[in-house]
């Protein structure tokens, strides 16, 4: 099955990166195992398989869209935030 026509619910398209960035997060993503291709329209498609991989395709798309201190901002916001957990004993 073609990915491009066909597309399982798990695969995303990414259409707010230009060109030059994209093919970045292609590489990037590619390094982290995560399934993705640059067909020859300029799109990037990418299979997201779980939670983790949704996380490092966010977190590495921001590195490119976002400014150094959206990046700085969502940073701090990272290491304040409290987390709260529930333990079953």
């Amino acid at each position: 099955m073609n990915p491009f026509t066909h597309p399982d619910p798990l695969v995303s398209l990414i259409i707010t990166i230009n060109r030059s960035d994209r093919w970045q997060v292609y590489r990037r993503l590619q390094e982290l195992g995560i399934p993705c291709w640059c067909p020859s329209d300029g799109t990037l498609w990418v299979e997201i398989k779980g939670c983790v991989a949704a996380i490092l395709l966010r977190s590495t798309v921001q590195q490119f869209t976002r400014s150094r201190s959206e990046l700085a901002d969502w940073l701090d916001r990272c290491w304040t935030t409290s987390i709260v957990t529930t333990s079953h004993h």
